[in-house]
């Protein structure tokens, strides 16, 4: 029986199975249900192959009464989403449709900032990472609260924790291996700029790791973007704001939570003959094609509000240019959020 083998010949049949195959098979064999919709591992290992055969699945749609999504994190193919008012949360796999709410340990804040990350042990639970920056609260003050929710123990944890860093509201954070990446800068007094820095949280260890190394000196203003590689490296968008407008993508060689080391510029463009503006911080979300030296960055066109278009912009060498109209009008305050999904079966 193909239960008896052993497990790594297991591993490499399944992940030649389509997607609906496997989770048809899924339900032949308690262990496959039980082991293999947990291991991130496997995951991984199928997600690399699904994408060698170019297999493409179509996803559920979060269809809840009452849920008006305004901010979404994803990681290993499952979405951690925050609703419009800013006081609920929901996991949710797109592609099975599971669903699952999560309880405040007190109450949620419409300034609360969230990862989503797993640990590499003990059968890798699934986990939340809220921190709550009381400034938005309190402006006399600013205390940084630091709260954890495992989603095997259905438990929130409170870390303490008093960093002599600011993440800034505008940093969207990056899930990478399980882990979580951000911009951050140094605590400095008002009115001053800190110097900007990349930071990990360890979901294992439960804690920031040091200062990582980026490979630019920006300044304020600015713009700055993560995004993926592969699922397995970082790569980091840098564009200089006012006059200059160069942009340059850097792809990581080694990342890990305590070190970070950069391959030589991978692309860089002079966007101020191309569309002559700076992508927004909050937007210039980015995608990145290795095997055509280009990226495409997701934004959205300027102009009077009802003629704002989200867009989708391909930057490649020689001065290669594309712009894509996605289709639809783009609200003055809101930006497009974009990420790298690939199906998961794990369950949570």
């Amino acid at each position: 029986m193909i239960s008896d083998l052993p497990r790594d010949m297991e591993e490499e049949v399944l992940s030649k199975l389509p997607m609906t195959s496997l989770r048809r098979a899924r339900f032949t064999c308690k262990r496959w249900n039980n082991t293999l919709s947990k291991d991130w591992s496997f995951t991984r290992k199928y997600n690399g192959e699904a994408a060698k055969r170019k297999e493409s699945q179509p996803i559920g749609k979060l269809d809840d009464a009452g849920v008006d999504i305004i901010n979404v994190f994803h990681c290993q193919g499952l979405l951690l989403c925050v609703t419009k008012d800013g006081t609920r949360l929901i996991v949710w796999n797109p592609f099975s449709g599971q669903t699952r709410w999560i309880k405040p340990r007190d109450s949620y804040h419409r300034c609360d900032r969230y990862a989503l990350g797993y640990e590499k042990k003990n059968n890798y639970p699934l986990k939340v990472l809220r921190f709550v920056d009381d400034y938005y609260r309190n402006l006399n003050r600013r205390v940084y609260k630091f709260e954890i929710f495992n989603l095997n123990s259905s438990s929130w944890k409170v870390v303490d924790f008093n960093p002599d860093w600011i993440i800034p509201y505008i940093y969207p954070g990056l899930s990478l291996k399980g882990n979580t990446y951000w911009f951050a800068e140094n605590k400095v007094a008002p009115g001053k700029i800190g110097r900007v820095f990349l930071l990990c949280f360890n979901f294992t260890t439960e804690s920031f790791g040091p200062r990582l190394r980026l490979p630019f000196r920006g300044r304020y203003g600015a713009t700055l973007t993560l995004s993926s590689v592969r699922e397995e490296q970082l790569a980091v968008l840098f564009q200089e704001c006012a006059p200059v407008y160069i942009l340059k993508v850097w792809i990581s060689s080694k990342v890990g939570p305590s070190a970070v080391s950069w391959n030589k510029v991978f692309l860089s463009v002079d966007m101020r003959p191309i569309i002559g503006f700076q992508f927004h911080c909050f937007a210039g979300r980015f995608f990145v094609d290795e095997k055509n030296n280009a990226v495409v960055v997701i934004d959205k066109t300027r102009g009077l509000p009802f003629t704002i278009r989200n867009m989708a912009y391909v930057l490649g060498e020689n001065g290669y240019f594309k712009s894509v109209d996605l289709g639809d009008f783009a609200p003055m305050k809101c930006w497009p959020l974009v990420c790298s999904y690939v199906p998961s079966l794990v369950k949570f």
